[in-house]
């Protein structure tokens, strides 16, 4: 897998060391410790909850190999360098739905902390890549898999 930039707020930075630290410290003694208490029962060859054990310690072993790179790669946004002129990585962007008349707020963000429920999109999802690079007034289409969204930049902030 090629890698590749990882942009982070300095929020999503925290929250990935944060989640790394636990997965490194509590999570792996917790699974060693399971490991351990399944080799206890002695034949492992029919033993699912050794199985198990070592199912999750395989995946917990992947997502911390995942975070260290995201981490490697990891390009922090600069608040300060964000604009205000025209939509970036970092910025909030006040638009309006103009089909629905709705207004939402997005705020842009790299893949690795998107949580469109709480309104942070990635730069590279359908609307995200619309947005960048426009200005506040423009209208742009997205292509989504429903059909068309035309959505109208309102503001741009921090």
């Amino acid at each position: 897998m090629a890698e590749r930039d990882v942009f982070l707020t300095a929020e999503g930075l925290r929250k990935l060391e944060d989640e790394l630290d636990d997965l490194k410290t509590v999570r792996r003694k917790e699974i060693a410790e399971r490991i351990k208490q399944a080799l206890a029962f002695g034949d492992i060859s029919e033993n699912s909850e050794y199985d198990q054990a070592k199912n999750e310690q395989a995946q917990l072993e992947e997502r911390i190999a995942k975070l260290e790179m995201m981490l490697r790669n990891a390009k922090l946004i600069d608040e300060d360098d964000i604009s205000t002129d025209v939509v970036s990585i970092g910025s909030k962007v006040l638009v309006k739905d103009l089909e629905y008349d709705e207004e939402m707020e997005y705020t842009i963000v790299g893949s690795a902390e998107a949580d469109p429920y709480e309104g942070r999109i990635s730069n590279e999802s359908p609307v995200g890549r619309a947005l960048l690079g426009e200005k506040s007034g423009d209208t742009v289409e997205v292509q989504v898999p429903d059909g068309i969204i035309k959505y109208q930049i309102l503001q741009i902030t921090r």
